[in-house]
C-alpha cells in the first residue's frame, strides 16, 4: 500500500533543514520495520511577504510502501517525531494520504498547483483534507506547514513538480559519463533533453558541478542540454544549477 508523507516548515536559519528531517523519518519507517521508503522531492511554494518561510518556501514529501495496519503508527511517530525535532520558532505540519483511500486526487493535485502561486489559508487546508479524508495536523508555532504539506502532497501526486533531494554522486573520466552509466550509477530512471527527448544509452553528458534530478513523469530525471563548441565531441551537459531553480 502507498502512502504519502509530506512534511512543512521544521526549520530555522540555523537548524537542520527540513529535507533532513524528511530524510530521517523515512529511515525511522524503514527502521521501525513498517515498510520502504522512497527518495524525497522538494516542492517550491508561493514566495510572497505574506507567507513566513525559512528561505525557500518549499515542502519535502516521500511515499512509503507499507502495509496499513502500521498507518496509525506512523502517524503517532511522525507526530512525536516533529514535536521533538522541529526547530525553535518554526510552525510544522503533517500531512498523510493512504493513496488507496484517497477521495477526488485531482482536487488535491490542483490545490497543490495553487499553491505554487498564491496564498492559501489554514482554513481552506483544513477543509479540503477533512472533505478529501486526508490526516493533516499541526505540531508547533502557528501550525501553518499544514498549508504546503498538504500541497506537497498534491505536487508529488500530479507526478511532474519538484527536485529530488540530494546532489547525484555519479562519477565519469575527466568529468564525462555515459548515459548508461548515469542510469546505473545515479539513482536516476530517465535522461531527458530539455525538449523532453530521451537520451540512448551511449550519447556522452558533461557533468556540472551541482548534478542534481528533477521529478518528471512520476520518475526521477536527469536534464541535460545542448553543449556548444565541445572540444572533445561531448554533445550535452548537466542543466546549469540556475536553471534548477524552475523545479
Amino acid at each position: 500500500m502507498k502512502v504519502l508523507i509530506c512534511i512543512d516548515d521544521t526549520d530555522n536559519l540555523e537548524s537542520r533543514g527540513t529535507g533532513h528531517l524528511a530524510s530521517q523519518l523515512g529511515e525511522e519507517i524503514e527502521a521501525n520495520g513498517w515498510g520502504k521508503s522512497s527518495f524525497i522531492t522538494r516542492h517550491q511554494l508561493f514566495v510572497h511577504p505574506d507567507v513566513p518561510y525559512t528561505s525557500h518556501n518549499s515542502s519535502m514529501c516521500f511515499i512509503a510502501d507499507m502495509g496499513e495496519r502500521h498507518v496509525d503508527a506512523l502517524i503517532d511517530h511522525a507526530s512525536r517525531f516533529l514535536e521533538k525535532e522541529s526547530a525553535t520558532g518554526s510552525d510544522p505540519g503533517l500531512c498523510v494520504v493512504v493513496l488507496d483511500r484517497l477521495r477526488s486526487p485531482e482536487e488535491l493535485i490542483e490545490y497543490g498547483r495553487r499553491a505554487k502561486r498564491q496564498l492559501i489559508t489554514k482554513v481552506e487546508a483544513r477543509s479540503l483534507a477533512h472533505r478529501l479524508g486526508i490526516h493533516l495536523s499541526e505540531h508547533g508555532g502557528t501550525g501553518g506547514g499544514i498549508i504546503g504539506a498538504l500541497a506537497g502532497i498534491g505536487l508529488r501526486l500530479s507526478g511532474n513538480d519538484g527536485r529530488v533531494k540530494g546532489k547525484l554522486q555519479i562519477t565519469g573520466v575527466n568529468g564525462v559519463v555515459s548515459v548508461g552509466e548515469i542510469l546505473t550509477q545515479g539513482h536516476v530512471d530517465m535522461v531527458k533533453s530539455m525538449k523532453r527527448e530521451v537520451m540512448a544509452d551511449h550519447e556522452l553528458v558533461r557533468l556540472g558541478d551541482k548534478v542534481k534530478a528533477v521529478f518528471l513523469e512520476n520518475r526521477s530525471v536527469l536534464l541535460v542540454v545542448p553543449e556548444e563548441g565541445s572540444p572533445d565531441g561531448v554533445r550535452w551537459k548537466t542543466i546549469p544549477r540556475q536553471e534548477l531553480n524552475g523545479y
